[in-house]
């Protein structure tokens, strides 16, 4: 059997079944994409450790289609994910004499470097924001002051949002699929989360749901907005305001910075992210905190 039809199968009887449509997605993805055309005809007696190696080199060396360059580390661990169980699949039902994908090497991960607006932009921003007639923005406002992602936000319900208590819920997240809009559970469990608002956002979002024509807090003349329109809405905000390009992520960072600046500890914002545990947390503001520290230590300082 070639590689390429067990591949199918895999995905087919022992993915869809088991994972999240937007997994599922991306696995089929990465294999017609990278898999397929490369060793997609190699019969799967015939995939050696080094066969799967060399494919994974050629990835980092040209694995990108439309640039020719080398693909990321990221997107080389996700190929090489898909492979690994793929075939750690066909070994267990006998399609294969041995395991041979645990010998793959994967590349060293790097982390990307955070991303945030400053305090003077992320001001202009609000302050566009609250002087527009886009109710449609109050979205990037909110993010903000929650740190929520942006599939989080588009499938937030104004029946998430508790205005006695000041608490948002976020059960559910959304990603833009090839019949439209969505909606599935949040990315990890630890994402199923409450999140206490800013009594200061409170009126703000009473304003706006007073005004909306939909059940979704992101809304567009009553219909709810594709992630893809709303990432867009968003670059056009910040062009106009001459503020440089940051992805909407961006806005989680930002809300996590401040966060840290005003002395919230890790364990607190970690939960409020989302994040499996506080160390994911750690790492990814580890710059933040020990500009925090040193700040907090200058001011001791003062005392002497």
């Amino acid at each position: 059997m070639k590689y390429i039809d067990w591949l199918i199968q895999w995905l087919e009887n022992y993915i869809r079944p088991s994972v999240k449509v937007r997994t599922y997605e991306r696995y089929k993805l990465i294999v017609e994409q990278h898999i397929k055309d490369k060793i997609g005809g190699v019969e799967l007696s015939d995939l050696s450790p080094l066969v799967l190696q060399s494919f994974i080199t050629e990835l980092l060396q040209s694995g990108n289609k439309k640039t020719g360059k080398g693909l990321s580390a990221n997107s080389v661990n996700a190929v090489i994910s898909v492979m690994q169980g793929s075939l750690k699949t066909a070994h267990m039902l006998g399609l294969t004499k041995e395991y041979m994908a645990d010998k793959l090497k994967r590349p060293k991960l790097t982390e990307k470097p955070v991303e945030c607006f400053t305090l003077a932009e992320q001001k202009q921003i609000e302050h566009a924001i609250r002087n527009g007639k886009k109710d449609k923005l109050y979205g990037i406002l909110l993010c903000l002051f929650s740190g929520l992602r942006i599939g989080e936000l588009i499938a937030l319900q104004w029946s998430d949002i508790d205005f006695v208590k000041g608490v948002l819920t976020v059960s559910k997240s959304c990603h833009d699929g090839k019949a439209g809009l969505i909606i599935d559970e949040p990315k990890t469990a630890t994402s199923r989360r409450m999140i206490p608002l800013p009594k200061q956002l409170l009126p703000i979002l009473r304003s706006v749901k007073k005004r909306s024509d939909s059940s979704s807090v992101v809304s567009a003349n009553g219909s709810t907005i594709s992630v893809r329109s709303y990432q867009r809405s968003f670059e056009l905000l910040l062009k106009k305001l001459k503020i440089p390009h940051k992805g909407f992520h961006s806005l989680r960072h930002t809300f996590a910075t401040r966060a840290i600046e005003c002395g919230m500890d890790v364990k607190t914002l970690s939960e409020i992210l989302g994040h499996k545990n506080p160390t994911i947390t750690l790492n990814r503001y580890a710059h933040s905190l020990m500009e925090h520290k040193a700040d907090m230590m200058n001011r001791l300082g003062k005392l002497l």
